[in-house]
């Protein structure tokens, strides 16, 4: 299957009308109206049921888009990947959000530095769940990222588990606790993850979000690093001995076979080992073992698979 009747599929599934999507494709509707029936022919199924106003996708429409999505940008990552590898300054990307890594980004950083198949870093500050797009693109080699999010394409480690604490106008009632309970929030275990995603709208990052807190706008429910790094004036933090804890993760693409990435995997996991186990100066004298994962692909030279 070629990759231009995909791209036709996909503007047509995302605009659920021809005109806008040949439009956006920059060809007229009739030739993007045979491209489609062609590659359904092709497939042996129906891919939109069509009225005369209304243009919506069938079963098998919405499981192809998924796919070719996912195929598309494959096919732009290998590219990107391509041009990055042929250029004179290797470099490896590491997407974070900013305020997002639990505090490993400088220790991972330091360490990876030291090690023989390390590339120069560059760090990619994104937003919220960002991460996952840029590895299936080809813009980021690795990233450090909170679960859940769409492992489509991606392979990951769990590096850090975090209680997570409430955080709090300081004029709120609940702030005069020394604890907090999901219930105390109108919250149940199975709602935490529509809060968070409705937290993350609320605010592009986490200076935003502090601030709508101290105005008393908003609650959030962040890991607990972040009231070590970033106390303020008219926030407070409790815990919520109740919720689930805070995941943070290494993430790669799958399909990665760059010795550099799985160094940076085999850091990370060795730094979050020491810290796990409270001893610092073990991750600087390079104590911890990294996950089984990552020995194996430091063996294969590739992801190996645990």
């Amino acid at each position: 299957m070629e990759s231009r009747p995909l791209r036709y599929f996909v503007a047509v599934a995302e605009e659920l009308n021809f005109a806008r999507a040949a439009e956006r494709l920059g060809i007229s509707a009739p030739p993007l109206s045979r491209a489609i029936r062609r590659l359904e022919t092709e497939l042996g199924v129906t891919l939109f049921e069509r009225t005369t106003h209304s243009v919506a996708l069938t079963r098998a429409g919405e499981v192809l888009l998924a796919q070719a999505r996912f195929a598309l940008d494959a096919l732009e990552a290998a590219g990107r990947r391509a041009q990055r590898a042929a250029g004179p300054d290797r470099t490896l990307v590491l997407a974070v959000k900013a305020d997002g890594d639990a505090g490993l980004l400088e220790p991972v950083l330091e360490r990876y530095a030291t090690d023989p198949a390390a590339l120069p870093v560059t760090v990619r500050l994104c937003g919220w769940l960002e991460q996952p797009r840029l590895l299936r693109r080809g813009e980021a080699d690795a990233a450090l990222i909170h679960e859940p999010f769409d492992r489509t394409g991606l392979d990951s480690e769990t590096l850090i588990a975090e209680p997570r604490v409430a955080v709090l106008g300081a004029a709120h009632p609940l702030a005069a606790r020394d604890h907090v309970l999901l219930a105390d929030l109108g919250l149940r275990p199975g709602d935490l993850h529509r809060f968070l995603e409705d937290m993350r709208h609320e605010g592009r990052d986490l200076a935003q979000l502090l601030t709508r807190v101290a105005l008393g706008e908003l609650v959030a429910l962040l890991p607990a690093s972040v009231a070590d790094r970033y106390p303020r004036p008219g926030v407070v933090y409790r815990p919520v001995p109740d919720a689930p804890p805070s995941l943070l993760a290494v993430a790669w693409p799958q399909q990665s076979r760059s010795t550099a990435t799985a160094a940076l995997v085999r850091t990370a996991a060795a730094v979050a080992a020491a810290v796990r186990e409270g001893d610092d100066g073990a991750a600087e004298a390079g104590q911890p073992v990294a996950s089984t994962r990552a020995r194996s692909w430091s063996l294969s030279g590739g992801p190996g698979r645990a």
